[in-house]
């Protein structure tokens, strides 16, 4: 089915997440903290205020007053919901780097050292997140393993050979990591019915909600942050006297400096961020057997590409059970289900029946297993324009040639606001590292250039306002 690009659904007229969304299977026993406030009040003032609480925020926040520069910053974090209530408690708890899915198209745009920077940031995640999780002792059921992509329709198959001897050509390093199996092996090797071929190379699988809240409870419990659940932030203003006014149901708190933590909802506080973030709705769902069979054994997570080309993602559990995602394929035709939809209290009608007897359906040796879906949600993703996250100080105003900025009254020339958003459902191997950037720009002064984020990331006024100049999606609906 086609749809006509030109007729998106426009933006939402409140970015806001919903009160009361889909329950996510991580949210089954919800951490105390979840719903916590510091103080009963609102502080009046705060050096650095994060908004948004999810992982993004949450990791800005722990590399500003655990990094390597000591500072006595004061740090209040806002977040309209709970703490990891967003995308990131509503994933896959896949870390998993892109080898090589979009790295040919970043290399194709910007050449090959702008792709190797996204690979090689995607990789060093691996090591950084299981170190954070040793030294901080984080019980999170984190796995370290293989990841396999798999191709079922012959033509994929081909053409994913021709991408992976194409990386190989290029002889980088990352890519000694990547097995790419002779076809007549796949099945065999990945327990995929029909898999045409497959590749493997290491990644993690692990629980994102208990991450993000034992790194909050961590900060909570030293006093190095106030964190303040259920207080949406509705505007934000320059204060004449300097800094920021940030409005919330709640009252205001004054900011030297902000951080926009808050992924696909960014827009609602900085509009020309519209069309370079979109709020895009997924969904997930967790699988389980009868209490009384035996799952037969996943050590494996999965990318798994079905033959008329759906994509689904795959962790397994450590008690047995499946996480499993994606399938947008199935509903991407009809874009008002999804596209600029911050509504996660309902699920995408042309998508929420996929993943029925998933297991039984592709995977050998789960026919009799009675797998079946436990729990089934929504989330809301922030997707951007051109494919890549925006991180780094928020654009100044340009000269009086190019578009006007959002503030009316002028922008501050200094570097006192930063974004980090945009993630395309793929903010696991990303969001650590280029949270620490941000916090290297705030306590360092580092200029972006400096902080090991690759350079594609960086949210600059070009960038944003060449999706304003579109309708069509870009990349989002390419």
């Amino acid at each position: 089915m086609s749809f006509n690009k030109r007729f998106l659904p426009p933006p939402p007229e409140n970015y806001l997440p919903v009160e009361n969304p889909t329950p996510s299977f991580w949210h089954e026993n919800l951490h105390e903290l979840h719903d916590a406030r510091t103080t009963p009040d609102l502080p009046p003032s705060s050096d650095v205020v994060i908004i948004g609480a999810g992982y993004a925020g949450i990791a800005t926040a722990y590399h500003l007053k655990k990094g390597t520069r000591q500072n006595n910053l004061s740090i209040t974090i806002l977040e309209a919901r709970g703490i990891c209530s967003g995308a990131t408690g509503r994933n896959g708890g896949h870390l998993r780097p892109d080898m090589y899915g979009h790295i040919p198209k970043y290399i194709e745009r910007a050449g090959v050292k702008a792709g190797l920077e996204i690979a090689e940031f995607e990789v060093a995640h691996l090591d950084a997140i299981k170190k954070v999780i040793e030294k901080e002792k984080i019980d999170c059921d984190f796995t370290l393993t293989r990841t396999v992509d798999v191709w079922i329709n012959k033509t994929a198959a081909i053409k994913a050979r021709e991408v992976y001897d194409l990386m190989s050509s290029y002889n980088l390093a990352y890519m000694d990591d990547v097995f790419f199996s002779r076809s007549e092996d796949a099945e065999n090797i990945s327990g995929i019915k029909g898999a045409q071929a497959c590749a493997t190379y290491t990644a993690g699988t692990l629980s994102p909600y208990k991450l993000i809240l034992r790194l909050a409870q961590i900060l909570v419990e030293a006093k190095l942050v106030n964190i303040q659940t259920t207080t949406p932030v509705t505007q934000v203003s320059p204060d004449p006297r300097g800094g920021f006014i940030i409005t919330t149901p709640r009252g205001t708190i004054h900011a030297k400096q902000v951080v926009y933590a808050n992924n696909a909802h960014v827009a609602g506080l900085l509009p020309d961020y519209k069309n370079a973030i979109v709020p895009c709705k997924g969904i997930c769902s967790h699988i389980t057997v009868p209490a009384d069979t035996r799952a037969p054994l996943l050590t494996n997570s999965y990318i798994i590409r079905e033959d008329d080309g759906t994509l689904a993602y795959l962790t397994p559990k450590i008690d047995g059970s499946i996480v499993v995602g994606g399938a947008s394929s199935k509903f991407k035709p009809f874009p008002e289900e999804w596209y600029n939809n911050v509504d996660d209290s309902t699920l995408i009608e042309p998508g929420k029946d996929h993943f029925d007897t998933y297991m039984q359906r592709f995977f050998h040796g789960w026919e009799n297993t009675g797998a079946k879906v436990e729990k089934i949600w929504s989330g809301v993703m922030g997707y951007s324009f051109d494919s890549n996250p925006h991180v780094g100080v928020l654009p100044k105003k340009g000269p009086v040639k190019t578009r006007k900025w959002w503030w009316p009254w002028g922008a501050s020339e200094k570097n006192d606001q930063f974004v980090l958003a945009g993630f395309n459902g793929h903010g696991m191997p990303v969001i650590w590292l280029a949270a620490k950037g941000i916090a290297k720009m705030i306590t360092e002064g580092v200029e972006f250039e400096k902080t090991g984020v690759p350079r594609l990331f960086k949210t600059t006024r070009e960038r944003i306002e060449k999706s304003l100049d579109s309708q069509n999606g870009g990349d989002i609906m390419a």
